[in-house]
C-alpha cells in the first residue's frame, strides 16, 4: 500500500527462543532474567486476530508505551530494562525488522488481574449500566448518558482469559481474594493515579482517555511493577476532544474504528476473521499515528 510502511505480521528471530505469540506481541527469551517483546502490526477485534495487519501499528504502540512508561515512573516502576537491542540481537539482518517495535524487559511474575479504569461511560460499561444501573457492581447515579464523564474514575478489574476467550469482569472483593488485600488496594490506587495524571495530560493535547487497562507484575522482592503496554490505542479508548459529544459513541483513535466496520458485516465474531478493505487499513493506521503525534510531540 502506498505511503504506508511495510507491515510486520509475525516476527522471525531465530537466535532467541520464542516463548509466546499473542494477539499482537511475540515474546522471546533473552536470558533467565529478561525477555524481548516484539510488537507486531497484527490487530485483533472481539478476541479474534484479523488476517490483515495495520502497517506501522507496532511501532506506534511501542513508542506510545515507552512515552508513558517514562512519564509514570514516579508513580510505579516498570518492566523496561537497560539492555540494548544490539546487544541482544547482534545480527543486523535479524535485528532490523524489529527495530522501533521491540523492548527488552525484566522477567516478572504477572498478576492474574487486568486493572481497568473507566473515566467515562462507554462500551461494555455503558451496556451494563443500561441493564443494571451499575458497572462491575458499583452503583452509579441514574440518568447518565452514553459517553458521559463519570462522577469519578472507576476501578473495574477483570480476570485475564486465554487467547480467544473473553475476560471476565470481577468485583474488588474478588480481586482481594486473588491478590490479597494489600496488593489489591495498591493495584487499585496506582491504577487510578496513573489514569488521572495521564488523562489530564492527554486532555491538554486534545485526547480524552475514556478508559484503559493496565497490567502489573511483581519482582523477586514482591514490589509492584507496571508491565505489558500502557495507555496505547490498543489498551485504551481514546476520543478526540474537539468532536466529543455526550449521548453518542464518539469517533476514536483506537481500534474501535475497526470494530465499527466489522459490526456492519455478517460475521459471527469467531475465527477466522474477515479481511479488511484497503481504506479501513489506511484509515486505522492514520488514527494510530495521529494519537502518537498528539501525545508525544
Amino acid at each position: 500500500m502506498k505511503n504506508l510502511p511495510a507491515a510486520l505480521y509475525k516476527s522471525e528471530i531465530k537466535s532467541l527462543p520464542l516463548i509466546n505469540s499473542g494477539k499482537v506481541r511475540d515474546i522471546y527469551a533473552v536470558d533467565g532474567d529478561h525477555m524481548l517483546i516484539v510488537t507486531t502490526d497484527r490487530i485483533s477485534a472481539f478476541d479474534v486476530i484479523l488476517p490483515d495487519p495495520i502497517p506501522g501499528k507496532g511501532r506506534v504502540l511501542t513508542a506510545v508505551s515507552n512515552f508513558w512508561f517514562n512519564r509514570t515512573r514516579h508513580i510505579v516502576p516498570n518492566h523496561l530494562s537497560t539492555l540494548s537491542l544490539e546487544g541482544v540481537i547482534p545480527d543486523a539482518r535479524e535485528r532490523t525488522p524489529v527495530e522501533g517495535r521491540s523492548v527488552i524487559v525484566r522477567k516478572l511474575k504477572p498478576l492474574p488481574v487486568e486493572a481497568i479504569v473507566r473515566g467515562y461511560i462507554s462500551g461494555s460499561g455503558w451496556k451494563e449500566y443500561q441493564n443494571t444501573g451499575s458497572i462491575s457492581g458499583i452503583k452509579l447515579p441514574a440518568g447518565l448518558r452514553q459517553a458521559e464523564k463519570l462522577p469519578e474514575p472507576l476501578f473495574t478489574p477483570s480476570t485475564k482469559a486465554e487467547l480467544g476467550v473473553h475476560d471476565e469482569n470481577i468485583s474488588f472483593e474478588k480481586t482481594v481474594a486473588l491478590l490479597g488485600k494489600g496488593l489489591a488496594e495498591k493495584v487499585r490506587d496506582v491504577s487510578l493515579k496513573i489514569y488521572q495524571e495521564s488523562a489530564d495530560y492527554a486532555r491538554n493535547r486534545g485526547i480524552i482517555i475514556a478508559d484503559t487497562k493496565f497490567e502489573f507484575g511483581t519482582d523477586e522482592k514482591g514490589n509492584l511493577v507496571l508491565i505489558d503496554e500502557v495507555l496505547t490505542p490498543d489498551s485504551s479508548r481514546f476520543w478526540p476532544a474537539d468532536s466529543y459529544q455526550i449521548g453518542i459513541s464518539p469517533p476514536s483513535f483506537d481500534k474501535q474504528y475497526v470494530r465499527d466496520y466489522l459490526e456492519t458485516l455478517d460475521w459471527d465474531k469467531t475465527s477466522p476473521g474477515p479481511e479488511l478493505p484497503d481504506d479501513v487499513i489506511r484509515n486505522t493506521a492514520a488514527k494510530y499515528r495521529e494519537a502518537q503525534d498528539r501525545l508525544t510531540r
